[in-house]
């Protein structure tokens, strides 16, 4: 997007459908709710209240009590609302009847209803209006002299309560029917429309319209597939439904739901439990996008159609695209979601693109998330990674995929576990499974590592296992699943660190993100110990160059490699290209954050490769692996106090030998505008400047490859015109004798900014193309000759295809061929002909189900697909090449021209430099010592680096000191290790190698002072650790300023490298200077080296002249406030 690669992110939100929650009132009653999420559309939310009623609420905001809702919804009277939950017999009115039920508690209310006719005064029409009369209340007790008023009031039948039933837990039902104003479908559809839109409705229709609108039509309101699953899986146990919209039944079993959950029948929904949260893959969130910007063009269309009622219009006159693209564009460009993506080394790419966020749109934010949200939940295994999340207040909202972990369909996050049946584990490829988080619920899982013989059975009785949160030892037999490795519960980057099990999850946490971090080394090394996964992440790592299939090398250097594939006979039939392929090696290619992407070959003229072998190695991966850092030796030990807490003492070795160098690619751009008072220009004649200073610009001013580059060297050379003023009799007078209006524009260039050493290796320079008529007549010649190029490479390729489908078809009969829209191409029992294939448009056709033959069919669409890619890849390549004729470079309005410099700068580790270990283990370089002074061991071998030994028991991350022993024998022995999180070496296994390599038991060794030769007192660790630079690198941190831009307003200095601005001297700072009795320094600080405008520029000329100090004057701030107080109305000034 805009020229840099940018990541959309997936989103985890709370999935839609029904959830059940409690919340505790004030006064200590339990109060449950239901909520039902759509994908759009209102929400709806059923909750109790103190007294025990329930009520609906619409949009969070409008309530009701729900038997208001339910006779809105058709069950009008109270009748049918008590039969929905079998409350009530019904009983036939007769007197003989009723007496024998005195006693009995009515459950309904006894109505007399009549019907009025009136005369509307405004239309003069008879309107008739059903009336209601409460007769006998319900709940009340029935007695004799009730029997009469009942027989009076000509009801049919009454409801009275059942016997006999535990009419307790429906308690809350006739409450809601005591609060609820309405006795029958009319009256709770006016009563909700009232409420909803707070006016009276024009008519019943129209009440009872927006009511079906709300809930039960398709065009407003959506479930969505995951909305409908969720609810389903949750109220039908028995039965399927599949509409999209909310149903009368839904809203019936979520009521009786609530009501289980009152009585302790039934439980709460966990909102943090994973088969609650879905991710939004990019996918989805940009088809919601999509959905935006065609709705926003819809409403376009219908406005223009009205406007345009009786004209006659194509759908061109209507349809505004723009509409579309920009809701995209804006998606892509400023979605909080889209992200420029990490591209510091190929781990930093990957992880990324594997992120999840519950930020965003839709989703949560910072300060409302609490704790809940962030934490760990046991429904994260396999799934989200418990310890790669960011430090800070993201911390537990943004989240990394497990290595297994997989997204279904339905955006629920999957993990696999092989199937155990009787205490034993199916080992073949089938025997695997993917399981969301509901479906794993109820399972008693193995851990990866329990032993089993070869047949599979598990070999001890017991076995640790997991069932939801808990850890139980369980009998063989009862275990239904297996996980499928160790490191199944953590991320990629978790699991590039060995010996993790011995390390604190803070930490761990700290060492894989600080991995993301680590700067690409010009050469780096794979690290001794591993963890066995650091081949596949370099694999599959998009920058490295692997082989699509087996074949043979038939060129390799720097800049290309050139692979012959052996492809079978099937295939060159099925292919329209060559199996030779050239792929260029991108040298010196800046990422997003400047470093840099430089690939060299690791196969040679004539080597054999297979499919999926790396070629290429460089941009922080060696022969095929993952290499961030180097190996180094080290010596746990304090060294003069210099790697007091955490720093790092190197040895110059590391410096001179290039060990930690990394490239880092900057780029400079310069516009050039089209200004009020003229052209600015790109040129070297820069006024006011010396030959030296422009000697390496080009007759553009653009600064030569090659060319080294200190601070405040010019770059790109640009003159701005001046405003126009009067000139003075002198000027006039040079301007006689020279001509031109040399003083008319002023130096406007690009100047290298501090710290930046470095060499030229790129510059490009893009216009704006000014075309008269001759260049375009040019121009029409050169595209009509690429255009007929197009034709002919076109032509070849579909001779060749119609040859060979006519070779595989040649006799059959067509069974029916369509294309895409399903209209006919080849009409079915048609015989396939030269003739026939010739007609057929292949890009539009469906390449299936051309004859009855199954393997010919397979052929037939393998060749369509093939024909397809190669004419999208010759249409691809002559687009681009019209494009840069007719339009040529793309800037945006206002720019003429646009300049860019591309400076590559090595940089050695230096003091103030970041460094790290994969365990969390991190320090800044303090110093840098003469390899002669650094300790050595006993065979003269100075070590690398000095870490301190305090750095490892506070914070409790051993896996350091376990990788430093095990380094030390692999680098004695020459070989490499990988030992997979929670399934690493033992000390045991450590020790035997520690024997074989003939170094000391845990790496104690006596070191001997490089400075005076004697041995110190007491051993140290020694061994060989990987370590890695940070990207916080100190030349970009280092900053000074002496004269500087100043704030308009305070007219103190501005803040912050990026602004060149000065150090902050605060309140703090102020109150010591103050205790010390430092008057003149705090007053000069306050002052000159501030905002006294007048006297800064005093004491300038005072330094310069060499003359003593001015007295300060009055700093602006103090008329900043004066402005202010006149501004509030206090008229001030100073006498």
């Amino acid at each position: 997007i805009n020229g840099a690669e940018r990541v959309v992110v997936s989103q985890l939100h709370r999935s839609p459908g029904v959830f059940f929650g409690q919340s505790v009132h004030a006064n200590g009653t339990k109060l449950y709710s239901a909520r039902i999420i759509p994908f759009k559309g209102s929400w709806i939310e059923f909750a109790t209240d103190i007294n025990n009623v329930m009520y609906a609420y619409i949009d969070r905001k409008k309530k009701l009590p729900v038997t208001t809702l339910l006779r809105a919804i058709g069950y009008e009277n109270d009748k049918s609302i008590l039969e929905i939950f079998d409350l009530a017999d019904e009983i036939k009115v007769t007197k003989t009847g009723l007496k024998k039920l005195v006693g009995r508690k009515l459950a309904a209310r006894v109505l007399k209803s009549w019907i009025e006719d009136f005369v509307d005064e405004d239309t003069g029409e008879v309107v008739t209006i059903e009336r209601n009369e409460i007769v006998i209340d319900r709940e009340t007790v029935l007695e004799n002299d009730h029997i009469d008023q009942i027989i009076a009031s000509g009801a049919e039948t009454i409801l009275l309560h059942k016997e006999n039933q535990n009419i307790a837990d429906f308690a809350i039902i006739y409450n809601t029917l005591q609060k609820d104003p309405c006795n029958s479908e009319k009256e709770a559809v006016l009563y909700i429309y009232r409420q909803l839109r707070n006016s009276e409705p024009p008519d019943d229709a129209t009440a009872r319209d927006v009511i079906d609108k709300l809930f039960f039509s398709d065009k407003r309101y959506d479930l969505g597939e995951v909305g409908r699953y969720r609810i389903n899986k949750k109220l039908y146990s028995d039965s399927n439904v599949d509409t999209r919209v909310l149903t009368k039944e839904d809203i019936i079993r979520i009521i009786k739901y609530l009501i289980e959950l009152i009585n302790s029948k039934a439980d709460v929904d966990d909102i943090d439990h994973l088969s609650n949260r879905r991710v939004r893959t990019v996918g989805e969130q940009l088809g919601n996008q999509f959905a935006v910007g065609l709705a926003r063009m819809a409403r376009t269309i219908r406005e223009r159609m009205n406007v345009r009622d009786n004209e006659v219009f194509t759908p061109i006159d209507l349809i505004n695209a723009k509409t579309l693209s920009s809701v995209i564009n804006s998606f892509f460009g400023t979605n909080q979601l889209s992200q420029f993506m990490d591209q510091t080394n190929p781990l930093a790419e990957m992880t990324h693109k594997r992120r999840l966020s519950a930020l965003g749109p839709g989703g949560l934010s910072r300060e409302r998330a609490g704790f809940e949200v962030r934490d760990v939940h046991y429904t994260h295994y396999g799934r989200l990674c418990p310890i790669e999340t960011p430090e800070g207040p993201n911390i537990g909202l943004i989240s990394s995929l497990c290595v297994y972990a997989k997204i279904n369909e339905l955006g629920f996050i999957e993990t696999p576990y092989r199937k155990v049946n009787d205490g034993v584990v199916n080992l073949n490829a089938d025997g695997i499974e993917y399981l969301s988080a509901e479906e794993e619920e109820t399972n008693i899982i193995a851990q990866a590592n329990a032993q089993i013989d070869e047949t599979g059975m598990f070999i001890n009785p017991k076995v640790k296992s997991r069932h939801k949160g808990d850890f139980p030892f369980i009998e063989k037999s009862s275990v239904q699943l297996m996980d499928v490795a160790p490191n199944q519960i953590a991320s990629i980057a978790a699991s590039l660190i060995p010996f993790l099990e011995h390390d604190d999850a803070n930490r761990a946490l700290m060492g894989s993100n600080m991995m993301r971090q680590a700067v690409p080394l010009l050469n780096p090394e794979a690290p001794i110990v591993g963890t066995g996964i650091e081949k596949i992440v370099a694999q599959d790592s998009r920058i490295q160059i692997a082989a699509e299939g087996d074949g043979i090398i038939e060129y390799a250097d720097a800049l290309e490699i050139v692979v012959k594939y052996n492809r079978t006979e099937d295939e060159n039939f099925v292919s329209f290209g060559s199996d030779t392929i050239k792929y260029k090696l991108p040298k010196f290619r800046k990422t997003n954050q400047s470093t840099c992407v430089n690939l060299r070959p690791i196969v040679r003229k004539g080597d054999k490769v297979k499919k999926g072998q790396l070629l290429t190695e460089g941009y922080g991966t060696d022969k095929g692996e993952l290499a961030l850092g180097r190996n180094l030796k080290v010596a746990f030990m304090p060294w003069k106090g210099y790697n007091f807490e955490d720093a790092i003492v190197i040895s110059e070795k590391l410096v001179k030998e290039d060990v930690f160098t990394s490239v880092h690619i900057d780029e400079y751009s310069l516009e050039v505008r089209d200004t009020k008072r003229g052209l600015e220009e790109l040129t070297a004649d820069i006024p006011n400047v010396s030959e030296e200073a422009t000697k390496n610009l080009d007759e553009n001013g653009l600064i030569r490859i090659g060319a080294e580059v200190k601070p405040g060297d010019i770059l790109i050379g640009k003159i701005t015109p001046k405003g126009e003023t009067d000139p003075t009799p002198e000027e006039k007078l040079l301007r006689a004798i020279f001509g031109d209006k040399a003083g008319d524009v002023k130096d406007a260039s690009l100047k290298a900014p501090p710290s930046l050493f470095g060499i030229v290796i790129d510059k490009k320079l893009f216009a704006r193309t000014l075309k008269d008529k001759k260049v375009k007549s040019a121009e029409k010649l050169i595209i009509s000759k690429i255009d007929e190029e197009f034709d002919r490479k076109v032509e070849d390729i579909k001779v060749s295809l119609i040859s060979k489908l006519f070779d595989t078809v040649n006799g059959k009969t067509a069974q029916g061929v369509k294309d895409y829209y399903s209209a006919d191409v080849v009409a079915k029992g048609v015989k396939f002909t030269q003739k026939v294939l010739q007609d057929i448009d292949y890009l539009s056709v469906n390449p299936n189900r051309w004859t009855t033959d199954k393997t010919k069919n397979e052929l037939i669409s393998l060749l369509i697909s093939n024909y397809v890619k190669a004419y999208k890849e010759i249409d691809g390549e002559f687009k681009r090449r019209k494009f840069n004729i007719t339009i040529g470079d793309e800037l945006p309005s206002g720019i003429i021209q646009l300049a860019k410099i591309y400076v590559a700068q090595k940089r050695a580790v230096k003091v103030g430099d970041k460094m790290a270990g994969r365990h969390g283990n991190k320090g800044i370089v303090a110093k840098i010592v003469r390899e002669e002074d650094m300790p050595y061991l006993e065979d003269g071998t100075p070590v690398d680096i000095v870490l301190n030994p305090l750095g490892v028991p506070s914070r409790m991350n051993l896996g350091q000191i376990y990788e430093t022993v095990l380094g030390w024998a692999g680098k004695e022995l020459g070989i490499k290790f990988a030992t997979p999180i929670f399934d690493g070496a033992t000390l045991d296994e450590i020790n035997t190698y520690t024997d074989k390599a003939g170094i000391p038991k845990f790496g104690k060794t006596y070191l001997y002072d490089g400075g005076t030769g004697e041995r110190f007192d007491q051993p140290a660790t020694v061994g060989v650790i990987y370590m890695l630079k940070l990207g916080h690198m100190v030349d970009d941190k280092m900053h000074a300023r002496s004269i500087g831009p100043y704030s308009l307003i305070t007219q103190q200095p501005l803040g912050g490298k990026a602004q060149f601005g000065g150090q902050r001297f605060g309140e703090m700072e102020v109150w010591a200077l103050e205790a010390f009795g430092a008057s003149h320094i705090l007053q000069e600080i306050l002052t000159v080296k501030s905002d006294d405008v007048m006297g800064r520029a005093k004491t300038y000329e005072a330094i310069v002249k060499g003359e003593p100090m001015p007295m300060p004057g009055i700093p602006e701030s103090f008329n900043v406030l004066l402005h202010e107080l006149r501004g509030l109305g206090l008229s001030m000034n100073l006498e």
